[in-house]
């Protein structure tokens, strides 16, 4: 055990593994083969299992229990009475060959009482919301809430702001443009009279390239989100022609979110911007001009992968 660890005289850690700087508090106990980073406050009633790796600065606040397969990478908070699983098929006295690994990324937060099922990754600096119970794996920098949780909204790369959900460019309001660099919104001509209404955009006036080909997207299920990929080098055109949806935006740097809800206002998507579709109103439809053909070699489909990218 590192020099300067402290363990509270009514806390257990049987940890040889244990970084300088953690605390661990009274009524905590953390098994021997328990891997605890520098820095960390493990709180009252805290009991870590054998086949944990906990990285630095970790916060894991009171009647939380980290099961066997738990990892938490480095300045994660975990709240009180939080709960992991590992095994999605419990029996008493029947054991699996391995039990799932659960994954949760740098600086992600896990709020008071939420319920993380086995198997499941938190992404990056994502954000759980207290009580919501987590079935599948959560985007980078998403925030989710519920039962099940779905995706509410994106973390802000703004001094103050908690998300992007606080403030997302409309469609229908002001028209400010994104924070993510290159990112634009355009508003097509609309004409309009007794018959209805009529928007029209010049390919080679209007979009800042001429499309190689366009997609529909429709139909998608309520709280899923779609996109969740970068290109290289292919530009995109997003037009939401029926119902709304919003659109969150990652350079690496900088992160925003625009809500499509008017058919005759598109969003602009340039290469290298991360970007997901999220929150769509029953029955929208998603038109996208492509500058390229598809090309599978072009695709970020990997957050990490495309983080590094976009940062070296």
């Amino acid at each position: 055990m590192s020099e300067g660890v402290f363990v509270h005289p009514q806390g257990i850690c049987e940890s040889k593994t244990v970084g300088a700087g953690t605390r661990v508090w009274a009524f905590a106990h953390v098994l021997p083969k328990a891997t605890i980073g520098a820095d960390c406050n493990l709180c009252d009633g805290v009991f870590i299992e054998n086949d944990v790796v906990i990285g630095d600065r970790v916060t894991i606040k009171c009647g939380v229990q980290v099961w066997d397969g738990v990892r938490l990478e480095d300045d994660v908070f975990v709240g009180p009475n939080a709960t992991f699983t590992n095994d999605r098929f419990p029996r008493s006295k029947q054991y699996p060959e391995s039990f799932s690994k659960t994954v949760v990324r740098k600086g992600a937060s896990i709020g008071a009482n939420a319920t993380i099922l086995p198997g499941v990754t938190i992404g990056l600096g994502a954000m759980v919301g207290a009580g919501a119970v987590v079935t599948r794996s959560v985007p980078p920098h998403a925030i989710v809430m519920g039962n099940p949780a779905r995706v509410t909204g994106y973390t802000s790369t703004e001094p103050g702001r908690a998300q992007a959900k606080a403030r997302p460019t409309s469609a229908r309001a002001e028209r400010a443009q994104p924070s993510v660099p290159g990112a634009t919104i355009v508003t097509l001509s609309e004409h309009g009279d007794a018959r209805g209404a009529l928007s029209v955009g010049d390919f080679n006036k209007d979009l800042p390239f001429v499309p190689m080909r366009y997609f529909l997207v429709y139909g998608a299920p309520a709280g899923k989100v779609r996109g969740e990929h970068a290109h290289r080098e292919c530009k995109q055109f997003l037009l939401c022609t029926h119902g709304a949806m919003r659109v969150a935006l990652d350079d690496g740097a900088h992160r925003d979110e625009v809500l499509l809800d008017a058919p005759n206002v598109g969003l602009y998507v340039p290469p290298m911007v991360w970007a997901s579709q999220f929150d769509h109103s029953p029955g929208a439809v998603l038109l996208v001009f492509a500058s390229h053909a598809y090309d599978p070699a072009d695709y970020f489909r990997d957050y990490d992968a495309f983080l590094a990218a976009a940062t070296r």
